[in-house]
């Protein structure tokens, strides 16, 4: 069976945006092997880029970002690795991820 965003993230759309809402998510984006066509069901993470609505650090946003990470793995039933825009410091790593990632989330007051 092929993989691809089709097949793994819209199935789970409406939890998606259940989980952002929850999470106060402005937007989420996948990126990496789902979208790259490289996923393998037997061992794939899959790669999150979340903004949140506030980016202060808080004990809030870790809770959120946390609460959010550990949800995404329960739904996917797999491993992901979540990132945040702000936490993307590598320019070279920043522009990959800008140019592959697509979105599956953008909330109604996103930034």
């Amino acid at each position: 069976m092929t993989y691809s965003v089709n097949t793994i993230i819209e199935p789970h759309k409406r939890e998606l945006s259940s989980l952002c809402e929850r999470y106060r998510v402005a937007k989420l984006y996948v990126f990496g092997s789902v979208v790259n066509g490289d996923f393998d069901s037997t061992s794939s993470d899959i790669d999150f880029l979340a903004q949140f609505k506030d980016r202060a650090p808080t004990a809030s946003y870790a809770e959120r970002f946390l609460g959010l990470e550990g949800a995404l793995q329960s739904v996917f039933k797999r491993p992901v690795d979540l990132l945040t825009v702000e936490g993307l410091k590598s320019a070279g790593f920043r522009n990959t991820v800008e140019q592959t990632r697509l979105l599956v989330y953008e909330s109604d007051d996103a930034l």
